[in-house]
């Protein structure tokens, strides 16, 4: 009798979050696709603006470079004005980091771009920059941060609902050991999905570089430049949270040679 009724609590347990997973979704106006999400813009927006500062401080906080901070800056906002990014409700804000030996950007969701000193001196132009802001603009109009919030919510109720249905109280330890596997093959999903973000944040980035006046091409020597810093003490810590430079290089440049058939236009930044 307890068996069957840990089953049927954990049919339930599973059945709400699949339910809640899959009604809630949502089109994407900038994508197009229709996505899971359990989040509206405004708690986006909200979420993001309160990470911001705790982010900010685990890479030394905001950098003192005045300078190099502007030039962020003007940079993401060109691309934000000339996009459909700009068209969004998200409010995007543009942070230069202060840790100097880190290489990493990153988004937040909401609009809140981050890239630290480490990456910035390792980029030789101004079209490096925007395709890397570019990259992380699209994260945030993707709506890659709330999408991975409603599928971790899928994934935890029914990793829960697998531990209540194995729960032996004869042998508590066996609830343990099935629920670490559980965990484990929704870290494996998880990370799946990232990778599909990150590469569907570089197509958005082909497609907005140069609409803002830059050369998509300059994204893959941002791709070079990582690779070349593998195997490095200082390895970027971009490439802990990003796809091997060397895969995306290839997928930038089928993305390019769609987008142009005929060529990349003259004139554009490199």
């Amino acid at each position: 009798m307890r068996l069957n009724l840990r089953f049927i609590i954990a049919i339930i347990v599973a059945a709400v979050s699949l339910f809640g997973y899959y009604f809630n979704t949502s089109k994407n106006e900038v994508t197009g696709e229709t996505q899971h999400v359990n989040m509206s813009a405004d708690q986006e927006i909200a979420l993001g603006v309160q990470a911001a500062p705790e982010m900010a401080a685990q890479y030394g906080g905001e950098s003192p470079d005045a300078r190099a901070t502007a030039a962020v800056q003007a940079v993401g906002q060109k691309i934000i004005s000339s996009t459909k990014a700009g068209q969004t409700p998200y409010k995007f804000q543009f942070h230069l980091l202060a840790d100097d030996h880190t290489i990493n950007a990153f988004a937040l969701p909401g609009g809140q771009v981050f890239i630290t000193q480490g990456l910035l001196k390792n980029l030789t132009s101004e079209g490096q920059l925007a395709g890397v802001l570019a990259h992380e603009i699209g994260h945030v109009v993707g709506r890659h941060s709330a999408a991975q919030v409603a599928k971790s919510n899928l994934t935890q109720g029914l990793a829960g609902a697998a531990t209540i249905a194995s729960y032996d109280p004869n042998s508590p330890g066996s609830s343990v050991a099935k629920a670490a596997v559980a965990a484990a093959i929704a870290k494996v999903i998880s990370l799946r999905f990232g990778r599909n973000d990150e590469l569907e944040a570089d197509k958005l980035a082909v497609d907005f570089t140069p609409k803002a006046g830059y050369d998509p091409r300059a994204m893959i020597k941002v791709m070079e430049m990582l690779q070349s810093q593998e195997g490095r003490s200082s390895t970027p810590e971009f490439l802990s949270t990003h796809p091997d430079p060397g895969n995306r290089i290839g997928e930038l440049q089928k993305e390019i040679a769609a987008e142009y058939p005929q060529g990349v236009p003259a004139g554009l930044k490199q």
